[in-house]
């Protein structure tokens, strides 16, 4: 299960906080030991709409239709 846990500085440290609900659910504790896969949000808006195509979208999906009929 995903869930997106803000990270804070801790002394040198940095701290995750888990929202309430994800640690009654995986009935968390203080001194547990869990395994963490870190995906780092990214701002995707600066490479949306960087692509280029030669056709528009429209004549795409023109082409792709035409063997339906």
């Amino acid at each position: 299960m995903a869930v997106e846990v803000t990270l804070r500085k801790w002394g040198n440290s940095l701290g995750g906080v888990f929202p309430k609900s994800f640690v009654e659910e995986h009935k968390l504790k203080p001194e547990d030991t869990i395994l963490v896969d870190v995906v780092k949000k990214t701002d995707l808006s600066a490479i949306f709409g960087s692509l280029k195509f030669k056709k528009s979208a429209q004549q795409m999906k023109d082409e792709e239709r035409k063997g339906w009929e």
